[in-house]
């Protein structure tokens, strides 16, 4: 079985042929082409077995390497595949025209046969590693997604047919109004959490796509009630169902006018502040800070619940992911805090975390203040 695929792109037939015995005789799998153009129609003739490596002349005919690179670069299907050039000594242009396009490696002739094989090697080494990275990550967030569709949509739907099905099946006349309220406030409560969800998720994508920031740009406006955002926040998170936690809460006025978004600051704070709530249920005590410091706004959302381990503080803002899940059996998607450092991010600001497990926890959001016409 050959060690890889590779393409070989060179206009003088002899160094041509030499290239290619070189590399078969190492074990290596290798088509030709004399030019761009050609090494073009190669590429759409191997259908899915794509080369793992490109190595090509810059200067040929028809279609140099440089233009050969660019088309190459165009097509989905071979943006990932490692790109070498061959290279004369001095092209200095050619070497910084072949970066801007994104050009693996130079191999500078003349070049002898182990310069050849270490090249190629090296580059087929790394992007394998390359590959192997993101494969992982692709199955984790895959692993993620499926656990939370699994459970975190399965549950509260669960719920909602429930109670749905015994309102559907027992006679709703026969009910006391406090069993009937009880049963459609357990599906309200379903519905919201099914519904915060699929905004997540919305979120993220929009997140990942750049659209959080054109929304942003486009409905940012100063803004100076924020003792009012935090406040209705912190009330809607206490007064939330079969909440027992307790919020202490200092706002020292006035507070700096921030440019930014009011919807947006709004999920912020809710998702930190029911994180605060959801991983301190021991010690059902958080607090919220708000304050000027050096022109900026501060805020600080505390609690003195379970923590964050150094030693996985980095892995927080990572989507679909949340920490001991399986030992925990916490509810939530984990995508709360890759949406928050999304859109602080969005607002210019900074935000970051102090945790010692078991003692206290403190994430700091900073927003830089909104500039004196």
């Amino acid at each position: 079985m050959a060690k890889a695929n590779l393409l070989i792109v060179e206009d003088e037939p002899n160094l041509l042929l030499g290239i290619r015995d070189i590399l078969e005789l190492d074990g290596y799998e290798v088509h030709t082409a004399r030019h761009g153009l050609e090494a073009l129609e190669v590429l759409k003739g191997m259908g899915e077995k794509l080369p793992d490596l490109i190595v090509s002349d810059i200067m040929m005919p028809r279609l140099d390497g440089l233009e050969f690179l660019q088309e190459v670069r165009k097509d989905s299907r071979w943006l990932m595949i490692p790109f070498i050039f061959l290279t004369a000594k001095g092209s200095k242009e050619d070497v910084q025209a072949g970066k801007r396009l994104g050009v693996d490696d130079y191999l500078v002739k003349p070049f002898d046969a182990d310069d050849l094989l270490v090249a190629v090697e090296s580059k087929l080494t790394r992007h394998q590693g390359i590959r192997q990275v993101q494969t992982t990550q692709i199955s984790d967030i895959k692993r993620n997604i499926l656990t939370i569709l699994n459970h975190e949509f399965r549950t509260p739907l669960t719920l909602v047919v429930a109670y749905a099905d015994m309102l559907r099946e027992g006679d709703v006349n026969d009910m006391e109004e406090g069993e009937l309220l009880s049963f459609l406030k357990e599906i309200n409560n379903g519905a919201d959490r099914l519904r915060r969800l699929i905004e997540n998720f919305i979120m993220l994508v929009e997140i990942e796509t750049g659209d959080v920031q054109k929304t942003f740009d486009w409905r940012k406006h100063p803004i100076d009630d924020m003792s009012v955002i935090i406040r209705s926040v912190v009330q809607q998170a206490l007064s939330a169902p079969r909440n027992q936690h307790q919020c202490e809460l200092e706002i020292k006025e006035p507070l700096p006018v921030i440019v930014g978004d009011s919807e947006y600051m709004q999920i912020i704070l809710t998702e930190l502040i029911d994180n605060a709530i959801k991983f301190s249920k021991e010690k059902p005590q958080i607090r919220v800070e708000a304050f000027a410091q050096d022109g900026n706004l501060h805020i600080n959302i505390i609690d003195w619940g379970r923590g964050i381990p150094s030693d996985q503080a980095h892995r927080i803002w990572d989507k679909f992911t949340q920490l001991d899940r399986e030992l925990h059996e916490d509810q939530g998607s984990g995508s709360g805090l890759t949406i928050v450092k999304g859109l602080v991010e969005a607002h210019g600001g900074q935000i970051s975390v102090q945790s010692e497990p078991g003692v206290r926890t403190c994430f700091t959001l900073v927003f830089p203040p909104a500039a004196h016409e």
